[in-house]
């Protein structure tokens, strides 16, 4: 019985999940601010990705959050970061953002979470967020042998701790950051300019693979 309680509850929540997505989709489809809203985050990070994905946190993270943008990894930003991001967020969907009438506009039919639900949906992100690098441990950081590292990852979010990860995992999740930085127009070498810092895809998984979680 258990294990069938599970599986059914595992079924409702991918179905939640699709009708969530669906219906942003076509939120975006059908409004005239739609490209740009979807331009906001990169489509890499995926529903069954989230941790804790039957969670209320999770649940609340996807419902609210994909109305207007792609799903955010709650790795995106570390713990203090995340309630004043949170609160921005709100007060856009509250139709209240920085962008006057036009927000009110943007956020037409776009539901705004309770406070009960917004603390849930923040104590979610910074239970999973990023880990910031303390660099008094790690201090090759700051040398040659880090500079690849520290240049790529500093240009969107805190310098993560390289034990988040093992050695295995590490090369998908910088390759899904490469691909992060391609949609964000960052730095990713692709064409280099003399004097442009360059993104060292081996050199920044060969830091990370030497510090990772074993």
């Amino acid at each position: 019985m258990r294990w069938w309680l599970l599986a059914s509850g595992i079924f409702l929540h991918g179905l939640a999940v699709a009708d969530e997505l669906s219906e942003a989709r076509k939120r975006w489809e059908s409004s005239p601010h739609g490209p740009m809203l979807e331009r906001i985050l990169p489509p890499t990070f995926a529903p069954d990705e989230l941790p804790e994905p039957g969670s209320d946190g999770a649940r609340l993270t996807l419902r609210y959050c994909v109305q207007c943008h792609n799903l955010a990894n709650p790795a995106m930003h570390h713990a203090a970061k995340w309630p004043a991001v949170v609160d921005r967020m709100v007060v856009r969907m509250e139709g209240r953002g920085n962008m006057g009438r036009l927000m009110s506009e943007m956020m037409a039919g776009v539901k705004a979470p309770a406070e009960e639900e917004t603390r849930s949906i923040v104590a979610y992100l910074q239970k999973h967020a990023q880990t910031p690098l303390d660099a008094t441990r790690y201090p090759e950081v700051n040398q040659p042998s880090g500079e690849a590292f520290r240049l790529a990852c500093n240009q969107c979010h805190v310098l993560p701790d390289p034990k988040r990860h093992t050695a295995a995992e590490w090369p998908r999740v910088v390759s899904r950051m490469q691909e992060n930085m391609e949609w964000m127009n960052r730095v990713v070498g692709s064409q280099p300019v003399a004097g442009e810092p360059q993104l060292r895809i081996e050199e920044i998984n060969a830091f990370l693979r030497k510090y990772a979680r074993r």
